[in-house]
């Protein structure tokens, strides 16, 4: 069955709330099963990802600060569509401001869902390839506090097994990439 082909009943919405980057609701519904409740949804334009490959078989990723997790999380860069974007856009984009590459080439790995209790966020997630080091980057975002960090695919594979890479995205990313990483 196609995904959207079974929207709940929307009965009232209570709560509505536009921020900057996503928006948040709470609605009555009468689900597809005749069940009714009130529920809480993130609506998220979607994110696209990277697990950006160097010629040299080493991985492109980033240590950076996260305020909701009071600290810094090793990942793959990675960023949220803009509007009417598309996701192969967005993480060209991504990968410049993030890391200073260009990639050649991007191969797509599949797509899925963050969170699907809470967020109807999809992830975009792409290989890149012919990695060209920008002489001049563009400026990062005024909030990002982004350092690169360069792993062999065994050293990744080990921080997720240590614990100390814990993004979901960047994991499951990693394990759609690890087939194409020699």
């Amino acid at each position: 069955m196609a995904l959207g082909s079974e929207p709940p009943q929307l009965l009232k919405q209570r709560l509505s709330y536009k921020g900057r980057k996503f928006s948040f609701e709470v609605n009555r519904l009468r689900l597809p099963n005749k069940s009714e409740g009130e529920w809480e949804c993130v609506r998220h334009p979607g994110g696209a990802l990277a697990v950006p490959v160097r010629p040299d078989g080493r991985l492109v990723l980033t240590r950076q600060y996260r305020f909701t997790v009071q600290g810094r999380l090793l990942e793959f860069p990675a960023g949220t569509l803009e509007v009417g974007e598309d996701p192969a856009g967005t993480i060209e984009r991504e990968i410049q401001e993030e890391v200073g590459y260009r990639a050649g080439t991007l191969k797509k790995l599949g797509e899925f869902f963050l969170a699907p209790g809470y967020s109807d966020e999809i992830i975009y997630t792409f290989l890149a390839t012919d990695l060209e080091l920008l002489e001049n980057p563009p400026q990062q975002d005024d909030d990002e506090d982004i350092e690169t960090v360069l792993m062999s695919p065994e050293e990744v594979e080990q921080a997720i097994y240590s614990g100390d890479l814990t993004d979901a995205k960047s994991i499951c990313s990693f394990m759609l990439a690890k087939p194409f990483l020699t």
